[in-house]
């Protein structure tokens, strides 16, 4: 019998990821943004998770945040503005096997992307939702954003502005089949890092808002919180995000919550004298979309054509 030599055989070693796998161009965001501390969590993610940059996709609309996908080497999609959770949702229903992150900041989704928002978070497919929440407009240089503070000067609202900002939080509690809701900060990487982990290996929409810093614009939006760590309320709950010792003796302010309380989550969300960060909600009994969207998905060509045929004989021409 000829045949090839067992030591010949060519055998695909086992792939391990570090950290600079998942790194593309160099950011252009400035210096202190903290979209640097984001990208750095999800390359660490990436590389602790072991995903497979091939079976990784980062999708994005128009913003500072939105050039995520440039900084990671994934396979990306850098959308139009306000339109990345529809272009993820085709993802995920055509191609249930990848691994999906969305990067969309507060006028990108809130504002010009507010109906696909609130659609994409009904729908519950699997992936992780990252909105960088800075409170202003950045790309486009400043002007007022749904989540710009009463009072804060802007180039649209050069006297401060006058409307009451919106709170995401609230608005995805009230939406039907939320699944996973949750605030962190970008100053605080343990807490950051534990969110978006938590966020992965969730079968559904999960949803963060992280507050983040813009230096350039906002550079006083986020001191109060950063000099008196007591103006955060750290929420914490086994089936929360996990605090550890040390993250609750930085928190001093903390309180046990648990996230199957959506009467609660949204009394949470509500408050003005803290800002609440953690885990409001989930709920992993929620339909998700995307199992109904992909059935049939892998059906062979011949059966399709037969099934095609079976049905159009029913008819007489």
């Amino acid at each position: 019998m000829i045949g090839l030599k067992s030591d010949w055989l060519m055998e695909e070693k086992p792939r391990h990821f570090v950290a600079e796998d998942y790194q593309a161009a160099i950011p252009r965001w400035c210096p202190g943004c903290g979209d640097h501390a984001i990208l750095t969590s999800i390359q660490k993610l990436c590389k602790e998770e072991q995903l497979k940059p091939e079976e990784t996709v980062f999708v994005s609309g128009i913003g500072c945040s939105s050039r995520f996908p440039h900084y990671m080497n994934t396979y990306g999609f850098h959308g139009l503005h306000g339109r990345a959770l529809p272009l993820a949702c085709g993802i995920r229903s055509r191609r249930p096997d990848l691994n999906i992150f969305v990067s969309t900041g507060d006028g990108d989704c809130t504002s010009i992307g507010a109906g696909h928002w609130l659609h994409a978070i009904r729908y519950n497919m699997k992936m992780v939702v990252m909105l960088f929440d800075n409170q202003i407009y950045g790309l486009t240089k400043m002007q007022t954003s749904p989540t710009t503070p009463v009072g804060a000067y802007s180039n649209t609202h050069p006297m401060g502005a006058w409307i009451e900002p919106l709170n995401p939080i609230s608005v995805v509690l009230g939406i039907t089949n939320a699944s996973f809701v949750a605030t962190t900060i970008d100053w605080n990487p343990p807490h950051l890092y534990a969110t978006l982990k938590k966020a992965y290996h969730h079968n559904g929409t999960a949803f963060i808002r992280i507050v983040q810093r813009c230096p350039h614009f906002t550079p006083n939006y986020f001191t109060s919180y950063m000099d008196d760590p007591s103006n955060i309320l750290l929420m914490d709950h086994e089936d929360g995000i996990p605090a550890s010792a040390s993250m609750k003796r930085y928190f001093k302010n903390n309180t046990v919550h648990d996230p199957s309380d959506l009467h609660k989550a949204l009394e949470l969300a509500s408050r003005t004298d803290v800002m609440p960060i953690g885990m409001f909600y989930r709920n992993d009994q929620v339909q998700r979309y995307h199992e109904f969207s992909a059935v049939g998905l892998n059906t062979p060509n011949e059966d399709k054509l037969a099934a095609l045929k079976k049905e159009l004989n029913r008819f007489s021409v």
